[in-house]
């Protein structure tokens, strides 16, 4: 008898060794799953990525005018699979005289309200807050702290290109 109540004590021991072992595993790992999104905010700097940043044709050097201010769309490099038609994004390009652009973000400077190109006045306006801006993206009158922000670009191939994947700031190098 005496037996069998040691072989059940044993088994008893046991079955609460296995069980605390459980409960410790389970907050495990609930501590990990609760840990993870500050460990990854905390590590997202060092995990960024930024392939996006890359080269995007606006198209042939022929298609924009001497003299012209036009509206260009290219397909924003740093896209998801559910982003539908807002991959397409907007930019000025103003061509100067023979190969010299300005590639304009559509975004003003102050709140970031899509201006528009007035070719009767030669003014970009923006219609939130009456921003208005030059030809040459500087500020004419308005809230805007600076001019409109530029994107890098480069003649290759004759074709236009711009450096994309983000909306060009002053801290935005190529």
């Amino acid at each position: 008898m005496s037996e069998d109540r040691a072989l059940r004590d044993e088994r008893m021991v046991a079955r609460r060794t296995l069980l605390m072992k459980l409960g410790i595993a389970f907050n495990v790992l609930v501590a990990a799953a609760l840990s993870a999104p500050f460990v990854a905010y905390i590590l997202s700097p060092l995990l960024r990525n930024t392939r996006y940043l890359q080269w995007v044709s606006l198209g042939r050097v022929d298609t924009f005018h001497e003299g012209q201010t036009r509206l260009a769309t290219f397909n924003n490099p740093f896209k998801r699979p559910w982003d539908g038609v807002t991959v397409q994004t907007a930019c000025w390009v103003r061509r100067m005289e023979g190969s010299a652009f300005q590639v304009f973000a559509i975004n003003c400077a102050h709140l970031g309200c899509p201006v528009r190109w007035f070719p009767q006045s030669g003014l970009f306006m923006c219609p939130c807050h009456g921003g208005v801006y030059y030809a040459d993206g500087t500020v004419a009158a308005g809230p805007p702290p600076r001019g409109l922000f530029q994107y890098p670009m480069k003649l290759q191939n004759g074709e236009l290109m711009i450096f994309a994947g983000q909306l060009p700031t002053l801290s935005t190098k190529p």
